[in-house]
């Protein structure tokens, strides 16, 4: 059986661990300093705070901003559950919207319907790895109109002056968009390093800091390096300092100045990331890269088959899935194919069962057809695999297992 997506793991990141092990500090240390150090030089973000998760640096943020009751956050319904429960646990409202019909991410012109004078928060998707498109989102909440809708009512939305745009890129670490890498693209971007995404900690998840500083035109400028050390404070319960601050000459004594989470990065985590950092782009990406296009090259000859996009003339993906449409078919057709593509010893899977459609959002009033273009992509994607492993034989075994599969259940 060809597995879907089995983690990268190399003897440099086996080694490393051992000596993370061995060296006694294996909790929030020095690797996680230098693994955040890394990847703001990496993205070209302003500062960085790693986690144990992408989930709870959304979370974080939310908090950071003061979203609670009373407030919305737009969302695509097109994601993970990830994504609008990190805004239920903060007591706001979920306003899903439709994404667009030829890439999966969320749809500019639906974010402009859904913005009321309750919006706090946009939470675009970068689905699959491939970067939303930025530049139009934060032009639309910087527009004069769009602003003047926005009701501050905390100390950090009063200095911003407008909807905070907080990326869930946990699929994009790597991905460009006009030359410049996710991370640095708009207000937050919080990248996810779970076992089975490009560049794995096991768990673990980043959120890197882009907010208007000094050098931004906007009024409502931001100390990113002070956010970050908030942060800091938040993710480790609310105490003013942490196991590696503690451990200076006569500096045990510290403070817990709110009630914060418990959320922090391991050094063991962290030193997977780092080894893995060093090789992405040369190694990692590139593999990912020649997969996705093994693929897009052998089913582009078949007029079933819609081709994910992985690069336009601004973006570019980070491969991080193979999100294959078949086109003219419907959910019980793509299921069938999925299970034939199983019987040949082929795993695959589906991104994602939209929000809308799980039994908790759907108790609390949400309706798939309300979001038609999410679920006419949901209904025919199939998900192929994409890992570093995966051999030139085994693509080659995948792509004959599809056409195969698509035949027989559509002729």
């Amino acid at each position: 059986m060809i597995p879907f997506s089995p983690p990268k793991i190399t003897d440099a990141i086996v080694k490393a661990v051992e000596e993370v092990l061995r060296s006694g500090w294996i909790t929030t240390g020095p690797k996680t300093k230098e693994f955040e150090k890394r990847i703001t030089e990496y993205c070209g973000c302003k500062s960085t705070l790693c986690l144990n998760s992408a989930t709870a640096g959304l979370e974080l943020m939310l908090r950071w901003y003061g979203v609670g009751k009373g407030d919305e956050v737009i969302v695509p319904a097109y994601t993970y559950s990830a994504t609008a429960n990190v805004v239920i646990h903060c007591g706001a409202k979920v306003i899903f919207v439709d994404t667009n019909p030829h890439d999966f991410n969320i749809c500019l012109r639906q974010i402009e319907k859904a913005i009321t004078s309750r919006t706090k928060v946009i939470m675009p998707v970068d689905f699959g790895g491939l970067p939303c498109d930025y530049d139009a989102i934060n032009n639309l909440v910087n527009r004069k109109d769009i602003r003047k809708k926005f009701k501050p009512a905390t100390k950090e939305q009063k200095q911003l002056k407008r909807v905070l745009v907080l990326s869930d890129a946990a699929h994009s670490i790597g991905a460009t968009y006009k030359g410049k890498k996710t991370g640095s693209l708009t207000d937050v971007s919080v990248f996810s390093f779970h076992a089975v995404k490009n560049l794995i900690t096991a768990e673990g998840g980043a959120v890197c800091l882009n907010l208007p500083d000094a050098s931004s035109l906007p009024a409502g400028r931001f100390d990113n390096e002070k956010v970050y050390r908030e942060l800091c404070i938040k993710s480790l319960h609310g105490q003013n300092k942490d196991a590696l601050a503690k451990t200076q000459k006569g500096a045990w004594r510290y403070d817990i100045v709110e009630a914060g989470y418990k959320c922090n990065m391991t050094d063991m985590a962290a030193v997977m990331g780092l080894t893995e950092l060093n090789t992405y782009d040369s190694d990692t990406l590139v593999k990912r890269k020649k997969i996705c296009k093994t693929y897009s090259n052998a089913f582009s000859k078949y007029s079933w088959a819609e081709i994910p996009i992985h690069k336009d003339n601004d973006r570019e993906s980070s491969y991080h899935l193979y999100p294959l449409r078949i086109k003219g078919i419907n959910e019980s057709h793509r299921d069938a194919i999925i299970k034939a593509i199983f019987d040949h010893d082929v795993s695959v899977n589906v991104h994602f069962i939209p929000v809308p459609m799980m039994s908790f959002y759907k108790k609390l009033g949400y309706k798939i057809k309300n979001y038609p273009t999410a679920y006419d992509n949901y209904s025919r994607e199939i998900s192929l695999p994409v890992f570093y492993d995966l051999s030139g034989q085994q693509v080659q075994t995948v792509i004959n297992a599809v056409i195969a599969s698509v035949e027989k259940v559509i002729g």
